[in-house]
Parts: C-alpha cells; structure tokens; sequence
C-alpha cells in the first residue's frame, strides 16, 4: 500500500468524514453530525484515523481509547476501495496506536446484519464473544 495515506482527522476533515460515511459507513450513529466528530476530534485527536489515497479519503476507523478499554468503531471502506487491504491498514493503524497507549484488548463494534465486516474482523484475528450485549440509552 505504499499509495496509501494514513493519517489522523482533524477539524478541517470533518465534512469530509460525515459525506464519507454516507457513502461507505453501515448503518448510522447518534453521533454522525459535525459536533459529535468535532466532539471526539477535539477529546482524543488521534482516534479518528484516515486512509486517503491521491488526497481522497479511502477509509476510516476510530480507535479510541479510555484508559481502560481500546474500542474500535467505523472502520469503513469506500466501495470503489474495497479488497485492497485498506481495512488491514488502518486495524493495524488502530492496533499500533492501542499498544502505544497501554492498552491489552480491542472490542470492535461490528453490525451483526454485516456479514462482509465479519469476514472482515475474523480475518485480522478477532472473534465474536455471543455472551456479551450491547445495551444502549440515547441522552
């Protein structure tokens, strides 16, 4: 991938990300508007990572970390992108950053109706753990 370019987003990436979702991202978040990206940018500015290839974002993950937990979320691929090992550069992108960090083990938030992204995670050595939900509140 040496035309590859990883990178973390910054502010000016914003608009960018959220048109990038719209396009690659499964599903949709609470959180997919201009002050929750600016929101996580601002708190931990090296979460949210890129892939561009010729100035064109190709992918993204957000790797964020708490101190306590490495959680991984948004790893997309643009379609025109995808079986290019792009996803594989930016989980080590995400990996490298959590080691750097301390952390010990990555939950990777995956769509259960995404069976491409299974593949995908099983692929770099992840594995469901069926015993644990998620359980969510909207604020």
């Amino acid at each position: 991938m040496t035309d590859l370019d990883i990178r973390c987003a910054g502010h000016p990436d914003i608009d960018a990300v959220l048109r990038f979702w719209r396009t690659a991202a499964e599903g949709t978040s609470i959180t997919d508007d201009e002050a929750g990206v600016a929101r996580l940018i601002t708190r931990d500015p090296g979460a949210l990572i890129l892939a561009e290839r010729d100035g064109r974002i190709a992918g993204t993950v957000i790797a964020g970390f708490d101190g306590w937990r490495c959680s991984v979320y948004r790893l997309a691929v643009h379609p025109d992108c995808r079986r290019q090992g792009i996803a594989t550069a930016l989980t080590d992108a995400a990996e490298r950053r959590f080691v750097a960090l301390g952390g010990r083990r990555i939950d990777a938030m995956v769509l259960e109706a995404n069976e491409r992204a299974h593949h995908t995670w099983g692929s770099a050595g992840y594995h469901r753990e069926d015993h644990w939900r998620r359980w969510v509140k909207p604020l």
